[in-house]
């Protein structure tokens, strides 16, 4: 079993920074890793993705050039560096991990089995 937990949420103004950290512990840890977001009233929706190895990442269009998604060294640990947000970037920020042996994230929640229980962001303008 894997545990996912996030830390770094917060309240921010508009342009500001925000990094976003997710420990992942419970077992050797070879997981494609995901950041997924909601926002009252809204579908969860994707984020950043970033491959076991670290070597390949997607953003959703909204976010691109604007956030980073990266892994530490020891491969158990995935950041999300938020800058110039928006309020429109306001949500709980949920990270998520593919099953073992699936080298690459996706952009579809279904294709995740773990989750984090969620930091809040909130950008304010």
């Amino acid at each position: 079993q894997v545990q996912l937990v996030e830390s770094g949420g917060g309240l921010v103004q508009a342009g500001g920074s925000l990094r976003l950290s997710c420990a992942a512990s419970g077992r050797t840890f070879s997981n494609a890793m995901g950041w997924f977001r909601q926002a009252p009233g809204k579908e969860r929706e994707f984020v950043a993705a970033i491959s076991w190895s670290g070597g390949t990442t997607d953003y959703a269009d909204s976010v691109k050039g604007r956030f980073t998604i990266s892994r530490g060294n020891a491969k158990n640990t995935v950041y999300l560096q938020m800058n110039s947000l928006k309020p429109e970037d306001t949500a709980v920020y949920y990270c998520a991990a593919r099953r073992s042996g699936l080298d690459h994230g996706s952009t579809r929640p279904y294709e995740y089995d773990y989750w984090g229980q969620g930091t809040q962001v909130t950008v304010s303008s």
